[in-house]
């Protein structure tokens, strides 16, 4: 016999959400683990005596939470899908019956909490894995990817041009000396050539809607306002030992040393030691090296294309007692100067207009000026360290 169901909707009816999650949902088990009454107290500094009730700070953060797993990019989708959802709701402590907090709710308090709340339910996620076992903290991989601005390119103005004459004087003197003391000077400061960004674009121009985004673009994606995420995971499990926004014009070798000091005071918190970071070329700089060495850590950075790591090249012998390089014809390169060069500061070796004089290669060695030049960074033997320890089998 063919069953047909009819359906009426009942005036009463006994439910507890509880009995209809299953045990294996994965918010229900979320729910077990996941304590946030600590927010009470640390938020509490944000709220007045009187007034209407804010909406709970734990439930905000569940549902941000929600939103992060939901992959829900707004806060509307986040309480429409929050809604219909008995899991959710069951995360949430909210019932078929209860009404939700209003959307723009959850934009208010996002802008009234500080950083540092967000911090704390990161540590605690971070401290539960460890206690787990997921992260051992010895190895970490670290790398970036742009996330798009809440702001379109429509939005972008020019920058009103501040005629400050006292600026400019200070300026001018302070480039006055320029290679007299080898202290590398702005002068020498020259914008940076990165495909990620546009540098002199965003010093001309911004965004009134978010200020903080900046332009730019990766090879094959179109031009937009963007920020820099950094993210480190620790290679055992691929747990995100730390996440951090930057302005999307500053280069990842400018970024790691402070992306660094965050992983590691993450991770002694709970006991563990980082001792080796693996990252791409695009990390490769003075800054980035420097800061690993300073904390004993091994990394694992390809130096970019074009890096000077050898102590001899094109026939010149680098002699490192005397600092400085010796041509084919015998003749010395002796160290002139520091320059800054974007990000990056370079010995700068030249022999003498005299020296050059006579000398066969001349046409095809010497600059216009009738003198030989090499530069080396000042991390040259950092680079070289580096780059021999990737020709190691671990490094390979």
């Amino acid at each position: 016999m063919q069953g047909k169901k009819d359906y009426q909707e009942k005036l009463f009816i006994r439910f507890q959400l509880s009995d209809y999650v299953p045990q294996d949902n994965f918010y229900r088990q979320l729910k077990s683990v996941l304590d946030l009454r600590f927010l009470y107290d640390s938020t509490s500094k944000y709220y007045g005596r009187e007034g209407q009730k804010s909406v709970d700070p734990v439930v905000f953060m569940k549902l941000m939470l929600v939103g992060y797993l939901e992959n829900l990019n707004s806060d509307r989708r986040i309480i429409a899908t929050s809604r219909m959802r008995m899991d959710i709701l069951y995360f949430l402590g909210y019932d078929l019956d209860e009404e939700l907090p209003w959307h723009s709710t959850l934009s208010r308090t996002r802008q009234l909490f500080g950083e540092q709340e967000f911090t704390a339910i990161f540590k605690l996620v971070l401290k539960m894995c460890i206690e787990k076992g997921l992260i051992s903290g010895k190895r970490q991989a670290i790398d970036s990817a742009f996330v798009k601005a809440n702001a379109a390119m429509s939005s972008v103005v020019e920058r009103e041009v501040i005629d400050d004459a006292g600026t400019y004087g200070t300026e001018l003197d302070a480039n006055r000396n320029d290679q007299q003391d080898g202290t590398p000077t702005n002068a020498d400061v020259k914008p940076r050539k990165n495909a990620k960004s546009d540098k002199t674009l965003n010093e001309r121009r911004y965004s009134p809607s978010d200020p903080d985004a900046r332009i730019s673009v990766k090879p094959g994606k179109i031009t937009r306002l963007n920020y820099s995420a950094q993210v480190s995971v620790d290679t055992h499990n691929h747990v995100v030992t730390h996440i951090q926004a930057f302005h999307a014009d500053k280069g990842d070798g400018q970024c790691l040393p402070q992306v660094l000091a965050k992983v590691i005071d993450n991770l002694k918190e709970n006991g563990l030691e980082v001792a080796e970071v693996f990252a791409d070329a695009g990390y490769s700089s003075e800054a980035a090296l420097q800061a690993l060495t300073d904390n004993n850590i091994e990394g694992y950075i390809p130096n970019k294309s074009g890096s000077r790591t050898r102590d001899s090249r094109e026939g010149f012998i680098y002699d490192r007692k005397n600092d400085r390089y010796t041509c084919p014809q015998g003749k010395h390169l002796t160290y002139r100067h520091l320059k800054k060069v974007n990000t990056n500061t370079h010995k700068i070796y030249s022999t003498g207009v005299k020296d050059c004089r006579g000398c066969p290669f001349k046409d095809a060695c010497a600059s216009p000026a009738g003198i030989k030049k090499l530069k080396d960074s000042i991390a040259k033997d950092l680079y070289t360290q580096i780059h021999q320890r990737l020709q190691t089998e671990s490094g390979k």
